[in-house]
């Protein structure tokens, strides 16, 4: 599966003589879009193998990986389980449109406490879920595992060469995990988290083959999900320029930071990025109920 890099030509980029592209891998599938396609190919092909008929896997109100599980698993003849972060979420998902699309193909949902789901890598917990569900292929929360990073190492290719910077949003850790270890010598990965601190570098590390690559830890906007004024701004006046819808929770922040650092001349002239767009375009309809609840400006569709 080959995406398309799409030119970003707008004045602030050429002033600096910096040369950006952006990795159009929202549009590999209409459902199963951006990481989430790359993360999911081997674990289905991986469940199959394993002779399971069922995927369980864990997240958010939000969460692109439980819409693209769901999604996935229908098309590949699976059954899927997503253990749901919020109790209070049990009797309103049907207000939710990430939820609702879930659903529609064929998820079935188990709503747990927040303290409850911190418990999701434990043993015991895992056990239970056995008990509970009888045999399933499990996915961890994000999709991320040695399988996911296999996966999202396909993203670059040989016409990626030329490039001296790879940037990605980062989640879980698994999307720039794939991308550190698909890079060339010559090139720097930049990963601009969508979640407050620095925990995840281990967790890159776990997968990462090479020391080529460094967090962006400044353009959280106050944590996962959390978004201002001035990021919804940029969002859509982004999209006015270049017709490129951009989700709030990853790339958005993503191609915010890395702007942020063109002014502040952290790019020497000449630079050539490849920023990647990993899709997460389902949930712009479940932030804008949010926006409109805190009478702030929705995000353009």
């Amino acid at each position: 599966m080959i995406t398309t890099n799409q030119h970003i030509d707008i004045p602030l980029l050429r002033e600096k003589g910096i040369t950006l592209y952006l990795k159009r891998e929202d549009t590999i599938h209409p459902f199963v879009s951006g990481n989430k396609y790359r993360k999911l190919k081997y674990n289905l092909l991986e469940a199959k193998k394993q002779g399971k008929d069922t995927l369980l896997t864990f997240g958010g109100a939000f969460s692109n990986h439980i819409a693209a599980t769901a999604y996935a698993g229908q098309e590949q003849g699976l059954k899927t389980i997503g253990l749901i972060r919020g109790e209070e979420l049990e009797d309103k998902w049907q207000n939710n449109p990430t939820l609702n699309m879930a659903h529609e193909h064929g998820m079935q949902f188990h709503f747990v406490s927040r303290s409850d789901y911190r418990l999701k890598n434990e043993l015991s917990f895992l056990k239970n879920l056995k008990s509970q569900f009888g045999d399933f292929y499990l996915l961890p929360e994000g999709g991320t595992n040695e399988l996911a990073v296999k996966g999202c190492t396909e993203i670059l290719t040989e016409d990626d060469a030329t490039f001296d910077y790879i940037c990605s949003a980062v989640g879980t850790g698994g999307t720039v995990a794939g991308l550190i270890n698909a890079s060339r010598p010559h090139q720097t990965v930049l990963g601009f988290p969508a979640l407050k601190g620095n925990f995840l570098i281990e967790e890159i590390r776990t997968f990462a083959q090479n020391q080529r690559w460094q967090l962006v830890t400044d353009y959280h906007f106050g944590g996962y999900a959390k978004v201002d004024q001035q990021l919804i701004d940029f969002i859509n006046l982004f999209k006015n320029e270049t017709g490129i819808p951009l989700d709030p929770i990853y790339t958005g922040k993503m191609l915010f930071g890395i702007f942020e650092l063109v002014k502040r001349d952290v790019f020497s002239p000449g630079s050539q990025i490849l920023a990647i767009h990993t899709g997460g375009l389902q949930g712009i309809q479940g932030m804008n109920l949010i926006l409109k609840e805190k009478n702030l400006p929705l995000l353009d569709v």
